[in-house]
């Protein structure tokens, strides 16, 4: 493995001290089960809080185990150790709550739940046709 130079390492001390300052950290958490959010109490002294069901890790976690979260390093990281969950705050903060690939899956099933004028024009005008084609039988 290369061995990092005097340069990258003052680079990457400068776009630490950057990220420090200025991205969101968390200074306390909780999960309020009354409405099933967790509560970040951020350093600037503003709040932002979240459905568990919005975050990939956590669906389906007990109240007990949700309950038990703690702020780890330095305020940027959410840690659940019942659960062995940690959550980057800037992330949750942008409303990240999971994988690409889960992410896109939610708002996918989101979408199609959705109705519009023209999706409802659309389904009459199928319908009307007969409905959604018979898939073939294989032939197997």
């Amino acid at each position: 493995m290369a061995e990092a130079t005097e340069k990258q390492l003052a680079e990457a001390e400068k776009r630490g001290d950057e990220l420090f300052r200025t991205a969101p950290r968390a200074e306390k958490a909780h999960y309020d089960p009354a409405t099933a959010r967790v509560v970040i109490d951020l350093v600037n002294e503003c709040s932002y809080a979240f459905p568990v069901r919005f975050v990939q890790d956590l669906q389906g976690a007990s109240e007990e185990a949700l309950s038990l979260v703690e702020v780890d390093g330095l305020g940027f990281n959410l840690h659940w150790p019942q659960l062995d969950v940690d959550l980057y705050v800037p992330a949750l903060v942008s409303g990240i709550f999971g994988t690409r690939e889960w992410m896109t899956k939610q708002l996918a099933r989101i979408a199609g739940q959705t109705s519009s004028p023209a999706k409802v024009a659309a389904a009459r005008a199928n319908g009307a046709k007969g409905g959604r084609p018979k898939k073939a039988a294989s032939g197997l």
